[in-house]
């Protein structure tokens, strides 16, 4: 409450002669909050609450004048860095989610996820080294940790056992050294549909601070395998189908066959996976917030269907398995027949 007040105290000031209404309108996992500020004109802007004394915004400034020439990105309109309030232009209330959700239609739901598609390349077009952090080797697997940490040792409540941490052990060491090969792009690193709105033309993108130098294919895995919202395997295909096409005649640094390329979607998606897993469990268990808990168990899914399906992470699935048992799905490999099946047409 006290931090409200605080933002419509520096509204006034700024606006002295104007009476503003001001409601929640989202928060973040972590300790940003937002709020639609309507004017007396009956227009909106949306105001960013960043306590500074737990949150940096400098990045989020200067990753949004970075992808600002790529993509949809909200325009900071005022900010009081020592306060931890900025100003930013409203990109409206639908989510992409929401929309997903509310049409049923699959050519539609299909559209809204090829133009999320495309600004997701353009924003990996403009792609340089030595801009943004790398998503290095020690990212990685500190991200990977937070697994056993929060959510074997307390979401399950059974840390790992000396034999389960040898198969955890050897599924990294066969992991990273794949997704450390990959082509390396600006990465989103939160590329999912709740972080993208319904505006005209292209989606607006939203929650970009924590963008990162890696893999090509994280991007697209956060954008098909989502903790919200799921897709048949074989739609999940044809829109990684698609990115791959679009990807490769932009010159962008993807595996030169399809085949190649959804092994390292499909990799890529174990270690985030694993982390948001953790993530989730972290927020629940040391945070006190259990927005998030009820959907680790899609993550777990995505998890052992995957590692089930190759070879080389069968101890992640062994472990797996062994920390929360099988499934009746388990056992269903349908990506050979999704392969088989799946068509491309230019003209959808």
């Amino acid at each position: 409450m006290q931090r409200l007040e605080a933002l419509k105290a520096w509204l006034a000031t700024q606006f002295p002669d104007q009476t503003i209404t001001v409601e929640f309108a989202a928060a973040d996992a972590d300790f940003r909050r937002y709020f639609r500020a309507t004017f007396p004109d009956g227009s909106t802007r949306i105001v960013m609450d960043a306590p500074p004394e737990k949150m940096n915004t400098d990045a989020y400034v200067s990753v949004r004048e970075l992808f600002a020439p790529a993509a949809n990105v909200p325009a900071i309109l005022l900010r009081d860095r020592e306060q931890g309030f900025m100003l930013l232009e409203d990109l409206g209330t639908i989510t992409l989610l929401a929309a997903l959700q509310h049409d049923e239609w699959e050519m539609v739901r299909k559209h809204l996820l090829l133009e999320a598609v495309d600004t997701l390349i353009e924003i990996q077009k403009i792609s340089q080294p030595g801009v943004l952090p790398d998503y290095d080797h020690a990212l990685l697997s500190r991200e990977l940790n937070l697994f056993p940490e929060w959510y074997v040792a307390k979401e399950l409540g059974k840390p790992l056992t000396y034999a389960q941490r040898q198969l955890w052990d050897a599924a990294l060491q066969v992991l990273l050294p794949r997704i450390e090969a990959q082509g390396k792009v600006y990465v989103h690193r939160d590329y999912i549909v709740r972080n993208l709105m319904l505006t005209p033309g292209k989606p607006g993108v939203l929650d970009f601070q924590d963008a990162v130098y890696g893999p090509v294919s994280y991007d697209i895995v956060s954008l098909l395998r989502d903790a919200f919202i799921g897709w048949d395997e074989e739609f999940v295909l044809d829109i990684a189908i698609r990115y791959w096409e679009k990807a490769r005649a932009a010159g962008l640094p993807v595996a030169a066959t399809i085949d190649e390329f959804y092994r390292d979607f499909e990799w890529m998606g174990v270690q985030r996976h694993l982390k948001v897993a953790g993530i989730f469990a972290r927020l629940y268990h040391r945070d006190g917030k259990d927005k998030y808990r009820a959907e680790i168990p899609r993550f777990i899914k995505y998890l052992k269907k995957t590692s089930r399906r190759y070879h080389e992470l069968q101890p992640l699935f062994q472990l797996l398995v062994e920390l929360v048992g099988l499934d009746e799905d388990d056992n269903d490999d349908s990506i050979g027949s999704v392969f088989s099946h799946t068509r491309i047409s230019s003209d959808q």
